[in-house]
C-alpha cells in the first residue's frame, strides 16, 4: 500500500481506502450483505495495509459503524497500525441531497451534530473521531454559526479531530465557499471517470486550501465494474433500483461497453477507474465498496501502480458525462 498526506490534518493514509456502505445492508441500503464476510474482508484490508474507513450512521442505523467498532477493538493491541476513521452525521430531515431549499435548521441543527457525533463515538466505541462529516450540504450555509459552534465545541472536546463535508452528488462546486471558512479539513466527492466535474474547481481549490479530497463511488455505483447489462436487476428494497431506473441503466452498460473499447491489456475495467482517480495530485484517497476478500485483494493491489500515460488520460477525458439529477429521476 502506498501512502498519502491527508491535506491539513497531516495525516498518512492509504491511498485506496475501504467505503463501508455495502456491507452495511438495512432498508435503502445495498442487499446481500453478511456480517461474516464483511468482517473477514475488513481484516484482509488491513492486513493489506488499508488504514482509512469511511463509514456513516444511515449505514444499517449505525450497523456499519458498530462493524467497524470490531475491528478497531481487534486492532487496538497493534499500536503501528493506525486505522483512521470517518463517519457521517445524517440529515435530521433524511433527505438525501439537500436541494437549494432546505434549511440548516431543518438538517443540522446544532443539538442534532452533537446528539449523532456522541451516537457515532458510541458505536465505533472510540474517544475521538478522526473524521467527523456532514452527510448532504448547502453552500449557503457556509458563514451560518449554528453549524460552526457545535463543530467547534466538539474538537474543543477532542471529540473529533477533523471536519469534512460529503458533496451532494453532481455538485462539486456546492462547498467552495464553506471551504473558505477554514473549518473544513475534508470533502468527499464522487469523482470517476465519467464524473470528472471535480477536476474543474474543486481539486485546485482543495489543493490551494491543503483540503485532503476523498473520492467516493470510483467505479460509477457498479457501472465502471463492467459487469452490468440491460438486463441486471437487484431485490427488493435495494437502492440501486431506483438510480438504474431502465433508461439510464441502458445509457450506463452503453457507456461502460465503449470504455472497455480502450481498457489496455493486461488491465482491468475496475483497475483503469481507480487508476485514473489515483492519478490526480489533489486526491488523498479513493474508497471503493468492498464486500468479500477478492474485491479487497484487487482493489488495493491496484495501489503503487504506474501512472496512466497520458495518450491514455486523453482518451478516459472523452468519456466524461456530465449529468444532472433530474437525469435519474426516480
Amino acid at each position: 500500500m502506498q501512502y498519502r498526506r491527508f491535506g491539513r490534518l497531516g495525516w498518512q493514509v492509504g491511498e485506496v481506502g475501504y467505503g463501508m456502505w455495502g456491507i452495511a445492508g438495512g432498508e435503502g441500503g445495498w442487499t446481500g450483505a453478511d456480517d461474516d464476510a464483511g468482517s473477514e474482508s475488513l481484516r484482509e484490508s488491513v492486513r493489506l495495509g488499508c488504514n482509512f474507513f469511511d463509514t456513516a450512521w444511515i449505514y444499517g442505523r449505525g450497523h456499519s459503524e458498530e462493524l467497524l467498532g470490531k475491528l478497531l477493538k481487534e486492532n487496538s493491541g497493534n499500536p503501528g497500525n493506525r486505522c483512521y476513521v470517518a463517519t457521517k452525521i445524517p440529515p435530521k430531515d433524511r433527505n438525501w441531497p439537500s436541494t437549494r431549499e432546505s434549511r440548516l435548521v431543518d438538517v443540522f441543527p446544532g443539538d442534532h451534530i452533537i446528539e449523532y457525533a456522541h451516537k457515532s463515538l458510541a458505536n465505533l466505541g472510540v474517544e475521538t473521531i478522526d473524521l467527523l462529516q456532514f452527510h448532504v450540504w448547502e453552500d449557503s450555509w457556509a458563514d451560518d454559526e449554528r453549524w460552526q459552534e457545535p463543530i467547534r465545541r466538539l474538537k474543543d472536546e477532542g471529540l473529533v479531530q477533523g471536519v469534512g463535508i460529503s458533496v451532494n452528488r453532481w455538485e462539486p462546486e456546492n462547498v467552495l465557499k464553506t471551504l473558505d471558512t477554514g473549518l473544513i479539513d475534508a470533502v468527499q466527492v464522487i469523482h470517476n471517470i465519467f464524473d470528472q466535474a471535480p477536476e474543474d474547481e474543486l481539486f485546485s481549490a482543495c489543493q490551494d486550501l491543503d483540503v485532503a479530497v476523498i473520492c467516493r463511488v470510483p467505479f460509477d455505483e457498479g457501472t465502471l465494474t463492467g459487469t452490468l447489462t440491460h438486463e441486471s436487476t437487484w431485490p427488493e428494497g435495494d437502492w440501486r433500483n431506483s438510480y438504474f431506473v431502465p433508461e439510464n441503466l441502458h445509457a450506463s452498460v452503453e457507456r461502460a461497453e465503449r470504455l472497455k473499447r480502450v481498457v489496455p491489456d493486461g488491465m482491468t475495467l475496475p483497475e483503469l477507474a481507480l487508476r485514473f482517480i489515483l492519478r490526480h495530485p489533489a486526491v488523498a484517497t479513493v474508497i471503493p465498496g468492498m464486500r468479500s476478500v477478492a474485491h479487497v485483494r484487487a482493489n488495493l493491489g491496484v495501489s503503487g501502480a504506474q501512472p496512466l500515460p497520458d495518450d491514455l488520460v486523453a482518451e478516459l477525458r472523452r468519456h466524461r458525462w456530465d449529468r444532472t439529477p433530474t437525469a435519474w429521476s426516480q
